[in-house]
């Protein structure tokens, strides 16, 4: 028997706002899909977040036995979001500034996207399709949506018509907004005039002749609308109706709701059982912008190489840090918040150590079955992982009572609590012992600081030549100084 059928999973559904219990299109399989990065640059800590959720979520589904197919899409075709972008979108954008290729673009931040979640240990999706790789099939619904008249065309230009679509279904369902009240949300704002109203959105805009990316259509040249691309990507994988469709909170209203209206346009369907939504990083108890500077990318926490942090983080404990909170609640990351995760990571690894070596006795006085079962219900309970974390230092309290002789297990209960903390660190919270062996962080980092103070030592005495010596010793080992107002730390 499979776990999901002895384990009530309930999830949190944006689409009415309350809890249900999950029950997937097809017994035994999943339909997942999640909006993935827009590739023109780096990709920020604030969407890590968001992946990182929706990996935690893949990951308990497989868990329980599910087989899951995953979705996550590349957006490589650019898209505009507001005024400011100008009628230019932003892959073609940065091609210009940097002079180069849109697809040299796409194919850099698509590498460094990977690259970062694989330092994060996030499980690579099923598919990972590209808007540009699915234009004629985006033609292709455009076509039917105007065939069913819920689109029109304008100047080589197609618009989705809100007002006409909103009288036979309901046009804010997911996001709660009455039409009256809604703005244009469009790709390309500045053509408002072609519009029978402000909150039509594009699916096809004209190509202007600066711009570098467009595609031949019925309609002439141009390219498709960012919302359009979802739909297609996530129907054409998963089916016209499938079962859990994520996101972070920002892309509820347009993005989603423009996703529902298009597949009921096309369909007569709603193409999504369960919407699932993650919630926003802050930094320091404020928004992250690049314009304030209160912002942060992964590889600066990594390297400790900002002037935010006291010290470089590791993956493992940045994921750690993340999954103490609930996907869908605001998190503030800080420097106090992270040094107060990396000592429960650490605390978290070395009990994992001590699993192994733990007495058994002829009989328990710890109730092992109970304590699993909590853990189970704490991620039944809409992925709660705090509170799953909650319960892994409990049993971590545990692991210490027993090698101390004050609680006893049998070998039975023993394999029982090592199973659970293993798969439910490991293989659901997805954390990784730091530099692949655990226990060893405390380890390193004493080791370090005494080569700091000695060369702290060394420099006091004006022995720069040892200074440098016992600096060039780590750089080697691949260990950096960074000599701050703070005093020295060091970054791996």
């Amino acid at each position: 028997m499979a776990l999901y059928e002895e384990q009530t999973l309930k999830v949190y559904n944006s689409l009415n706002s309350k809890k249900e219990v999950f029950t997937p299109i097809h017994e035994g399989h999943v339909g997942m899909y999640v909006c993935g990065p827009t590739v023109y640059s780096k990709v920020h800590l604030g969407n890590c977040r968001t992946f990182m959720s929706f990996d935690m979520v893949y990951r308990y589904l497989l868990h329980l036995g599910y087989k899951v197919r995953y979705v996550r899409n590349i957006t490589d075709a650019g898209h505009l979001e507001d005024d400011a972008d100008q009628g230019e979108d932003k892959i073609s954008k940065k091609a210009r500034l940097e002079k180069i290729e849109p697809m040299e673009v796409v194919q850099r931040y698509t590498v460094d996207f990977h690259n970062i979640l694989r330092k994060f240990n996030m499980l690579p999706p099923s598919i990972e399709p590209t808007a540009t790789g699915h234009i004629v099939e985006q033609i292709e619904i455009i076509k039917v949506i105007l065939d069913r008249g819920y689109a029109y065309e304008k100047n080589g230009s197609v618009y989705f018509d809100v007002q006409k679509f909103n009288k036979d279904y309901n046009y804010g369902k997911l996001s709660g907004r009455k039409l009256e009240d809604m703005i244009a949300n469009t790709r390309e704002l500045a053509a408002q005039e072609e519009k029978k109203n402000p909150q039509d959105f594009a699916l096809w805009k004209r190509a202007e002749p600066q711009h570098i990316m467009r595609w031949p259509s019925p309609w002439g040249e141009g390219f498709p609308g960012w919302h359009l691309e979802c739909t297609v990507m996530s129907t054409k994988y998963l089916g016209e109706t499938f079962d859990i469709h994520g996101g972070g909170m920002d892309l509820k209203f347009p993005h989603h709701e423009c996703e529902i209206a298009q597949s009921e346009a096309s369909y007569d369907k709603s193409p999504v059982r369960y919407w699932l939504h993650a919630n926003m990083l802050t930094l320091n108890g404020k928004k992250m912008a690049k314009s304030t500077g209160n912002n942060l990318l992964p590889e600066e926490i990594f390297s400790g190489e900002n002037e935010i942090l006291s010290k470089a983080y590791a993956p493992s404990v940045v994921r750690f840090f993340m999954m103490q909170a609930h996907y869908t609640s605001i998190l503030d990351l800080s420097d106090e918040a992270l040094q107060a995760a990396e000592k429960g990571y650490t605390r978290l690894m070395d009990a994992l150590e001590l699993l192994e070596d733990l007495p058994v006795s002829s009989s328990s006085d710890l109730d092992i079955a109970a304590w699993t079962q909590r853990c189970y219900d704490a991620m039944n309970d809409d992925f709660n992982s705090p509170v799953l974390i909650a319960q892994l230092f409990e049993g971590v309290k545990w692991i210490h009572l027993i090698r101390e002789g004050k609680q006893t297990v049998d070998a039975s209960d023993k394999e029982i609590l090592q199973n659970t903390m293993k798969a439910f660190v490991f293989d659901v919270l997805g954390i990784e012992t730091a530099h692949g062996e655990s226990g060893e962080t405390e380890k390193l980092d004493g080791v370090v600081q005494l080569l700091i103070d000695m060369r702290n030592k060394a420099r006091a005495d004006k022995d720069y030549a040892r200074s440098d010596e016992i600096r060039d010793a780590l750089s080697s080992l691949g260990i950096q100084l960074k000599d701050g107002k703070e005093g020295t730390t060091y970054s791996l």
